[in-house]
């Protein structure tokens, strides 16, 4: 009793550590007052005053559209690759692997760094290298999640599928596609989170004049950060944690539609 009173504890006072700070900007982002110690009254002002501040909307919408867009394309490339990889000998296989593992394991400034001076050998800092820049970064996390679903998938299927007259097209959206399509929603998700959380990466491969919400908190720290961006942040948490939910809770209701159908 004593030990498991002592485990839930301990449990508790991990997830408390983890999710306090998020209370706390939670918290900060309705408070009548600028200051952070003391409360001022609940207030709505810093929801609507953030919309209305034109810095902080078009990094917003910079952040959006290299999220999704470097999401997007490392995925397809990902998925690919994947399918490539695994299609590879146990020798080929393990060195592409090791490469695939080379950028998550190396330090973002390093990345960050080495790609800035390729970039500035051949292009104009800006949009477009930022882009890039986390592609790459992203691809890797879309391999090693689509992978482990292409290694658990019996081959047999698609090869009978073939010689039952399917083309491999047909035959890739109709037995393999729903069996990876978990790996690479994993690997779209992460690119996202990984894409929207990135600051030195990015902070590198920017360009003068373009700023994500990470390079733009960065240079806010050194005057204080506004109310106004504890307002984005909590809307960022709200949108990412609906997702997440969302994600969830549809497999499971996958899940439970086949088990019922099955004791039909």
């Amino acid at each position: 009793m004593v030990k498991k009173t002592c485990s839930r504890l301990y449990m508790a006072l991990i997830f408390l550590f983890l999710y306090l700070p998020i209370i706390v900007l939670i918290v900060l982002s309705f408070n009548n007052s600028k200051t952070r110690v003391v409360w001022g009254g609940f207030t709505l002002e810093w929801y609507t005053n953030c919309f209305r501040n034109e810095r902080i909307m078009s990094a917003f919408f910079t952040t959006i559209q290299v999220t999704f867009l470097s999401a997007v394309i490392s995925t397809l490339i990902g998925t690919l690759a994947a399918l490539g990889i695994s299609a590879m000998k146990k020798r080929g296989k393990t060195i592409y692997l090791g490469m695939t593992n080379i950028p998550m394991l190396n330090a973002d400034i390093v990345t960050g760094i080495s790609m800035m001076l390729l970039f500035v050998r051949f292009m104009k800092l800006g949009f477009v290298t930022v882009l890039l820049a986390h592609i790459t970064f992203s691809i890797p996390y879309v391999i090693l999640n689509v992978l482990p679903k292409l290694s658990a998938l019996n081959r047999s299927t698609y090869e009978a599928a073939l010689d039952l007259g399917a083309s491999p097209l047909y035959a890739f959206y109709k037995v393999t596609w729903p069996e990876i399509r978990p790996g690479v929603f994993s690997g779209f998700m992460m690119s996202i989170t990984m894409s929207l959380d990135d600051f030195s990466i990015t902070y590198f491969t920017k360009g003068p004049g373009v700023h994500t919400l990470s390079t733009m908190l960065y240079v806010e720290l050194r005057k204080g950060v506004s109310p106004e961006l504890y307002a984005l942040s909590t809307m960022l948490f709200f949108a990412v944690l609906i997702v997440l939910l969302i994600g969830n809770v549809r497999p499971t209701k996958k899940a439970m539609l086949k088990t019922e159908r099955r004791s039909l």
